[in-house]
Protein backbone atom coordinates (compact mmCIF):
# COMPACT_ATOMS: atom_id res chain seq x y z
CA UNK A 1 0.00 0.00 0.00
CA UNK A 2 0.96 3.63 -0.32
CA UNK A 3 0.62 5.17 3.14
CA UNK A 4 0.90 8.82 4.13
CA UNK A 5 2.07 9.35 7.72
CA UNK A 6 1.72 12.88 9.09
CA UNK A 7 3.81 14.15 11.97
CA UNK A 8 6.71 11.78 11.30
CA UNK A 9 9.03 13.77 13.57
CA UNK A 10 7.25 12.25 16.60
CA UNK A 11 8.38 9.03 18.23
CA UNK A 12 5.22 7.08 17.41
CA UNK A 13 4.72 8.30 13.85
CA UNK A 14 8.39 7.75 13.01
CA UNK A 15 8.07 4.20 14.31
CA UNK A 16 4.97 3.58 12.21
CA UNK A 17 6.64 4.96 9.09
CA UNK A 18 9.68 2.75 9.63
CA UNK A 19 7.63 -0.39 10.37
CA UNK A 20 5.50 0.07 7.24
CA UNK A 21 8.54 0.80 5.07
CA UNK A 22 10.44 -2.26 6.30
CA UNK A 23 7.56 -4.59 5.52
CA UNK A 24 7.36 -3.27 1.95
CA UNK A 25 4.73 -0.52 1.91
CA UNK A 26 5.42 2.72 0.06
CA UNK A 27 5.59 5.38 2.75
CA UNK A 28 5.26 9.14 2.36
CA UNK A 29 5.64 11.53 5.30
CA UNK A 30 4.40 15.04 5.95
CA UNK A 31 5.53 17.39 8.71
CA UNK A 32 6.75 20.95 9.13
CA UNK A 33 10.47 20.15 9.40
CA UNK A 34 12.69 17.43 7.87
CA UNK A 35 12.38 14.18 9.77
CA UNK A 36 15.20 11.84 10.77
CA UNK A 37 13.27 8.75 9.72
CA UNK A 38 12.70 10.06 6.17
CA UNK A 39 16.36 10.95 5.78
CA UNK A 40 17.59 7.62 7.16
CA UNK A 41 15.22 5.45 5.11
CA UNK A 42 15.01 7.58 1.98
CA UNK A 43 11.26 8.11 2.27
CA UNK A 44 9.37 10.57 0.09
CA UNK A 45 8.93 13.64 2.27
CA UNK A 46 6.66 16.68 2.07
CA UNK A 47 7.27 19.70 4.28
CA UNK A 48 4.29 21.78 5.30
CA UNK A 49 1.68 22.49 7.92
CA UNK A 50 -1.42 20.30 8.16
CA UNK A 51 -3.57 23.42 7.87
CA UNK A 52 -2.08 24.14 4.42
CA UNK A 53 -4.56 22.53 2.02
CA UNK A 54 -2.22 22.69 -0.96
CA UNK A 55 0.68 21.05 0.88
CA UNK A 56 -1.60 18.39 2.34
CA UNK A 57 -3.16 17.69 -1.05
CA UNK A 58 0.23 17.09 -2.63
CA UNK A 59 1.22 14.72 0.16
CA UNK A 60 -2.04 12.76 0.07
CA UNK A 61 -2.05 12.28 -3.72
CA UNK A 62 -2.01 8.60 -4.67
CA UNK A 63 -2.26 7.29 -1.10
CA UNK A 64 -4.35 4.29 -0.10
CA UNK A 65 -4.13 4.99 3.64
CA UNK A 66 -3.52 8.04 5.81
CA UNK A 67 -2.14 7.75 9.33
CA UNK A 68 -2.73 11.17 10.84
CA UNK A 69 -0.46 11.69 13.85
CA UNK A 70 0.51 15.35 13.44
CA UNK A 71 -0.75 17.42 16.36
CA UNK A 72 0.02 20.24 18.73
CA UNK A 73 0.84 18.55 22.06
CA UNK A 74 1.76 19.69 25.55
CA UNK A 75 0.17 22.31 27.76
CA UNK A 76 1.59 25.61 26.52
CA UNK A 77 -0.53 27.60 24.09
CA UNK A 78 -3.96 29.11 23.68
CA UNK A 79 -7.17 27.30 22.92
CA UNK A 80 -7.11 28.84 19.44
CA UNK A 81 -3.62 27.51 18.75
CA UNK A 82 -4.57 23.97 19.73
CA UNK A 83 -7.82 24.20 17.75
CA UNK A 84 -6.00 25.45 14.66
CA UNK A 85 -3.61 22.51 14.45
CA UNK A 86 -5.63 19.70 15.97
CA UNK A 87 -9.13 20.46 14.69
CA UNK A 88 -8.68 22.58 11.58
CA UNK A 89 -5.56 20.66 10.58
CA UNK A 90 -7.34 17.33 10.95
CA UNK A 91 -10.27 18.63 8.90
CA UNK A 92 -7.82 19.66 6.16
CA UNK A 93 -6.20 16.21 6.06
CA UNK A 94 -9.63 14.53 6.14
CA UNK A 95 -10.89 16.60 3.21
CA UNK A 96 -7.78 15.88 1.16
CA UNK A 97 -8.06 12.17 1.88
CA UNK A 98 -11.72 12.08 0.86
CA UNK A 99 -11.05 14.05 -2.32
CA UNK A 100 -8.01 11.94 -3.15
CA UNK A 101 -9.78 8.59 -3.02
CA UNK A 102 -8.06 7.34 0.13
CA UNK A 103 -9.78 4.23 1.46
CA UNK A 104 -8.59 4.16 5.09
CA UNK A 105 -7.94 6.91 7.61
CA UNK A 106 -6.23 6.11 10.93
CA UNK A 107 -6.36 8.92 13.50
CA UNK A 108 -3.88 8.97 16.39
CA UNK A 109 -5.92 10.21 19.35
CA UNK A 110 -5.51 10.18 23.14
CA UNK A 111 -7.39 8.62 26.08
CA UNK A 112 -7.53 12.10 27.60
CA UNK A 113 -10.34 12.95 25.15
CA UNK A 114 -12.68 10.97 27.43
CA UNK A 115 -11.11 11.75 30.80
CA UNK A 116 -12.92 14.48 32.73
CA UNK A 117 -10.97 13.99 35.95
CA UNK A 118 -12.77 11.07 37.60
CA UNK A 119 -10.90 7.81 38.11
CA UNK A 120 -11.04 5.36 35.19
CA UNK A 121 -10.50 1.76 36.27
CA UNK A 122 -10.74 -1.08 33.76
CA UNK A 123 -13.04 0.84 31.41
CA UNK A 124 -13.34 0.86 27.63
CA UNK A 125 -12.61 3.72 25.29
CA UNK A 126 -15.67 5.83 26.11
CA UNK A 127 -16.97 8.66 23.96
CA UNK A 128 -14.82 11.70 23.31
CA UNK A 129 -16.27 14.73 25.12
CA UNK A 130 -14.73 18.07 24.09
CA UNK A 131 -16.61 20.06 26.75
CA UNK A 132 -15.54 17.86 29.65
CA UNK A 133 -11.96 17.12 28.59
CA UNK A 134 -9.39 18.70 30.89
CA UNK A 135 -6.99 20.71 28.72
CA UNK A 136 -6.78 22.64 25.45
CA UNK A 137 -4.97 19.66 23.97
CA UNK A 138 -7.59 17.15 25.12
CA UNK A 139 -10.53 19.29 24.06
CA UNK A 140 -9.11 19.85 20.58
CA UNK A 141 -8.19 16.19 20.12
CA UNK A 142 -11.67 15.17 21.29
CA UNK A 143 -13.32 17.35 18.67
CA UNK A 144 -10.93 16.15 15.97
CA UNK A 145 -11.66 12.51 16.87
CA UNK A 146 -15.41 13.11 16.65
CA UNK A 147 -14.93 14.69 13.22
CA UNK A 148 -12.82 11.77 12.00
CA UNK A 149 -15.29 9.11 13.16
CA UNK A 150 -18.24 11.09 11.75
CA UNK A 151 -16.55 10.98 8.34
CA UNK A 152 -16.64 7.17 8.29
CA UNK A 153 -18.51 6.03 5.20
CA UNK A 154 -18.63 3.25 2.64
CA UNK A 155 -15.34 3.35 0.77
CA UNK A 156 -13.77 5.65 3.37
CA UNK A 157 -13.20 3.77 6.61
CA UNK A 158 -12.01 5.80 9.59
CA UNK A 159 -10.72 4.62 12.96
CA UNK A 160 -9.25 6.32 16.04
CA UNK A 161 -6.45 4.77 18.10
CA UNK A 162 -5.73 6.21 21.55
CA UNK A 163 -2.26 5.09 22.70
CA UNK A 164 -1.98 5.76 26.43
CA UNK A 165 1.15 7.48 27.80
CA UNK A 166 3.64 6.19 25.25
CA UNK A 167 7.27 5.94 26.34
CA UNK A 168 10.53 4.32 25.31
CA UNK A 169 14.07 5.09 24.17
CA UNK A 170 14.30 8.53 22.60
CA UNK A 171 11.02 9.75 24.08
CA UNK A 172 11.17 13.47 24.83
CA UNK A 173 7.60 13.87 26.08
CA UNK A 174 7.09 11.54 29.07
CA UNK A 175 10.55 10.09 29.74
CA UNK A 176 12.46 13.20 28.74
CA UNK A 177 10.45 15.47 31.02
CA UNK A 178 10.60 13.12 34.00
CA UNK A 179 14.35 12.67 33.66
CA UNK A 180 14.98 16.37 33.06
CA UNK A 181 13.07 17.42 36.17
CA UNK A 182 14.71 14.68 38.24
CA UNK A 183 18.14 15.97 37.24
CA UNK A 184 17.12 19.44 38.38
CA UNK A 185 15.68 18.14 41.65
CA UNK A 186 12.21 19.38 40.66
CA UNK A 187 10.41 16.04 40.35
CA UNK A 188 7.68 15.35 42.90
CA UNK A 189 4.84 12.87 43.27
CA UNK A 190 1.19 13.87 43.53
CA UNK A 191 -0.77 12.21 46.33
CA UNK A 192 2.13 9.92 47.12
CA UNK A 193 2.14 8.53 43.58
CA UNK A 194 -0.42 5.90 44.58
CA UNK A 195 -2.67 6.24 41.52
CA UNK A 196 -2.68 3.21 39.22
CA UNK A 197 -2.17 4.12 35.57
CA UNK A 198 -1.59 2.36 32.27
CA UNK A 199 1.30 3.22 29.99
CA UNK A 200 2.36 1.93 26.57
CA UNK A 201 5.83 0.90 25.47
CA UNK A 202 6.47 2.57 22.11
CA UNK A 203 6.89 -0.64 20.08
CA UNK A 204 3.45 -1.79 21.24
CA UNK A 205 1.87 1.51 20.21
CA UNK A 206 3.49 1.24 16.79
CA UNK A 207 2.24 -2.34 16.40
CA UNK A 208 -1.29 -1.24 17.29
CA UNK A 209 -1.28 1.51 14.67
CA UNK A 210 0.04 -0.83 12.00
CA UNK A 211 -2.72 -3.29 12.95
CA UNK A 212 -5.21 -0.43 12.55
CA UNK A 213 -3.84 0.27 9.06
CA UNK A 214 -4.43 -3.35 8.10
CA UNK A 215 -7.79 -3.78 9.81
CA UNK A 216 -9.45 -0.38 9.57
CA UNK A 217 -12.61 -1.83 7.96
CA UNK A 218 -13.09 -4.20 10.95
CA UNK A 219 -13.11 -1.36 13.47
CA UNK A 220 -14.32 1.50 11.30
CA UNK A 221 -16.20 4.27 13.05
CA UNK A 222 -14.80 3.29 16.46
CA UNK A 223 -12.17 4.53 18.91
CA UNK A 224 -9.84 2.14 20.72
CA UNK A 225 -7.52 2.68 23.69
CA UNK A 226 -4.27 0.75 23.51
CA UNK A 227 -1.84 0.24 26.38
CA UNK A 228 0.39 -2.40 27.92
CA UNK A 229 -2.55 -3.38 30.16
CA UNK A 230 -0.16 -3.50 33.13
CA UNK A 231 -1.36 -0.83 35.57
CA UNK A 232 1.39 0.36 37.89
CA UNK A 233 1.50 3.14 40.46
CA UNK A 234 2.83 6.50 39.35
CA UNK A 235 5.52 6.17 42.03
CA UNK A 236 6.80 2.88 40.58
CA UNK A 237 6.78 4.16 37.01
CA UNK A 238 8.69 7.31 37.89
CA UNK A 239 11.21 5.41 40.01
CA UNK A 240 11.91 2.88 37.28
CA UNK A 241 12.27 5.54 34.59
CA UNK A 242 14.67 7.49 36.81
CA UNK A 243 16.63 4.35 37.67
CA UNK A 244 16.97 3.48 33.99
CA UNK A 245 18.30 6.96 33.29
CA UNK A 246 20.61 7.00 36.32
CA UNK A 247 18.97 9.98 38.01
CA UNK A 248 17.49 10.21 41.53
CA UNK A 249 13.81 9.24 41.76
CA UNK A 250 11.33 11.61 43.41
CA UNK A 251 11.27 11.64 47.20
CA UNK A 252 8.84 14.50 47.72
CA UNK A 253 5.07 14.37 47.44
CA UNK A 254 2.34 16.99 47.43
CA UNK A 255 -1.39 16.47 48.02
CA UNK A 256 -3.45 16.49 44.85
CA UNK A 257 -5.47 19.64 45.79
CA UNK A 258 -2.24 21.51 46.48
CA UNK A 259 -0.77 20.34 43.17
CA UNK A 260 -3.95 21.37 41.32
CA UNK A 261 -3.93 24.84 42.88
CA UNK A 262 -0.22 25.21 42.20
CA UNK A 263 -0.83 24.19 38.62
CA UNK A 264 -3.47 26.87 38.18
CA UNK A 265 -1.10 29.51 39.55
CA UNK A 266 1.74 28.29 37.33
CA UNK A 267 -0.46 28.32 34.23
CA UNK A 268 -1.51 31.91 34.90
CA UNK A 269 2.08 33.00 35.51
CA UNK A 270 3.36 31.29 32.36
CA UNK A 271 0.57 32.84 30.27
CA UNK A 272 1.26 36.30 31.69
CA UNK A 273 4.95 35.97 30.93
CA UNK A 274 4.20 34.42 27.52
CA UNK A 275 6.68 31.67 28.19
CA UNK A 276 7.07 28.89 25.64
CA UNK A 277 8.29 26.17 27.98
CA UNK A 278 6.06 23.96 30.12
CA UNK A 279 5.33 25.03 33.71
CA UNK A 280 6.41 22.57 36.42
CA UNK A 281 2.76 21.75 37.19
CA UNK A 282 -0.63 22.30 35.56
CA UNK A 283 -4.17 21.46 36.61
CA UNK A 284 -4.36 18.79 33.91
CA UNK A 285 -1.06 17.25 34.98
CA UNK A 286 -2.09 17.23 38.65
CA UNK A 287 -5.25 15.34 37.70
CA UNK A 288 -3.38 12.87 35.50
CA UNK A 289 -0.75 12.13 38.18
CA UNK A 290 -3.23 11.92 41.03
CA UNK A 291 -6.07 9.91 39.46
CA UNK A 292 -6.28 6.27 38.42
CA UNK A 293 -6.70 5.66 34.71
CA UNK A 294 -6.30 2.20 33.23
CA UNK A 295 -8.29 0.40 30.56
CA UNK A 296 -9.60 -2.98 29.44
CA UNK A 297 -8.10 -4.26 26.19
CA UNK A 298 -10.47 -7.05 25.13
CA UNK A 299 -12.28 -5.07 22.44
CA UNK A 300 -9.16 -3.73 20.73
CA UNK A 301 -7.47 -7.13 20.83
CA UNK A 302 -10.55 -8.78 19.37
CA UNK A 303 -11.08 -6.28 16.54
CA UNK A 304 -7.49 -5.46 15.59
CA UNK A 305 -5.93 -8.81 16.45
CA UNK A 306 -3.31 -6.90 18.43
CA UNK A 307 -1.82 -7.36 21.87
CA UNK A 308 1.31 -5.86 23.44
CA UNK A 309 4.47 -7.85 22.77
CA UNK A 310 6.93 -5.93 24.95
CA UNK A 311 6.21 -6.02 28.69
CA UNK A 312 6.87 -3.03 30.93
CA UNK A 313 9.72 -4.91 32.61
CA UNK A 314 11.39 -5.57 29.26
CA UNK A 315 10.74 -1.97 28.26
CA UNK A 316 12.60 -0.66 31.31
CA UNK A 317 15.53 -2.95 30.48
CA UNK A 318 15.63 -1.51 26.95
CA UNK A 319 15.37 2.03 28.28
CA UNK A 320 18.28 1.50 30.66
CA UNK A 321 20.37 0.04 27.84
CA UNK A 322 19.57 3.02 25.64
CA UNK A 323 20.66 5.46 28.36
CA UNK A 324 23.90 3.53 28.88
CA UNK A 325 24.72 3.87 25.19
CA UNK A 326 23.27 7.35 24.57
CA UNK A 327 25.69 10.22 23.87
CA UNK A 328 26.21 12.61 26.76
CA UNK A 329 23.51 15.28 26.68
Amino acid sequence: MRVLVTGASSLIAAGVAERLHRRGDEVVVLQRRPSEVASRLGLAEHLGDVTDAAAVGRAVAGSDVVVHAAARVGVVGTSAQFYDTNVRGTATVLAAAQAGGVGRFVFVSSPSVAHSGAALAGVGAGAATPRRAGSHYSKSKAQAELDVLAADAEGFATIAIRPHLVWGPGDTQLVGRIVGRARQGRLALVGGGRALIDTTYVDNAVDALVAAVDRTPRGHGEAFVVSNAEPRTVAELMERICTAAGVPPPRRSVPRPVAWTGGAVAEAAWALARRGDDPPMTRFLATQLGTAHWFEQQRVQQVLGWEPQVSLDEGFVRLAEWYRNAPIG
